[in-house]
């Protein structure tokens, strides 16, 4: 019977506008394409020049309104000028979704230099510059939401390796925090969603681990990035929501 059960959920967003990093695959493309299908318009980001283009077709043949823009959210300059073309092209930028992200394994005793740094810059960093560009403009703006992709291993489980993933995402959820405190006062909340269990094809566990007993979805977790988008959340600022099938509880 529980299996069976349904409730749907529709979010209507029109008449905003979402700029998504990391939107050429997984949870930032199924982020992407359910903001597009509540209404709105999409900077559709990514490092691989390809990916932006394919997912932003995949909207305007919807009906939709998309920009693709190939940036590297590392390099704060690349991050001004993406958010300038979003605020260009549709008015106003009121969503930030940061779903970019890399992952470099490895033990901690023979990781490199270089992997270690390209990974605290992409997913610390890069959000950092994002959330603080994005943060001034929805202050000028009247407000808006800004949702990190975090994982499990920066709210406390830990893989066999992966040090520097799991410190860019700890740190992640410590962003998370803290700009949600500050930006609260201009009518922005910065919440966080930290998946894991995900199905084999994205990078997840090759077998269910969690109280579900199967893997998820990007895009069941592109449901969560909108409901904390909607006005459902607007409660809701400086939280980490783990969504891993209850893999968690242990």
């Amino acid at each position: 019977m529980a299996a069976n059960w349904s409730a749907p959920f529709s979010v209507d967003l029109r008449g905003h506008a979402a700029l998504v990093t990391g939107a050429g695959a997984d949870i930032g493309r199924a982020s992407a394409l359910a903001l597009a299908r509540a209404g709105a318009a999409v900077l559709v980001n990514d490092i691989n020049p390809d990916r932006p283009d394919e997912v932003a077709a995949l909207i305007t043949e919807a009906g939709g309104r998309a920009l693709a823009w190939q940036a590297d959210v590392a390099n704060r300059f690349q991050c001004a000028s993406m958010i300038e073309a979003a605020r260009d092209a549709f008015g106003r930028v009121d969503i930030l979704v940061h779903a970019a992200g890399v992952q470099r394994s490895g033990p901690l005793d023979r990781l490199d230099e270089w992997d270690w740094r390209r990974v605290l810059d992409v997913n610390l960093t890069g959000a950092f510059f994002c959330t603080q560009l994005m943060g001034r403009v929805m202050a000028e703006e009247g407000g808006g939401v800004i949702v990190h992709i975090g994982a499990t291993a920066g709210v406390g489980l830990t893989p066999p390796d992966g040090v520097s993933y799991t410190a860019s995402k700890a740190g992640l959820i410590g962003l998370t925090r803290q700009s949600a405190r500050e930006l609260a006062p201009h009518g922005v909340r910065v919440n966080a969603v930290c998946p894991g269990n995900l199905d084999e094809e994205f990078g997840g566990a090759a077998s269910p681990a969690n109280a579900l007993n199967r893997l998820g979805t990007p895009d069941e977790i592109a449901g969560v990035v909108l409901f904390l988008c909607s006005d459902a959340a607007r409660f809701l600022t400086g939280q980490a929501l783990r969504t891993d099938g209850g893999e968690m509880m242990g």
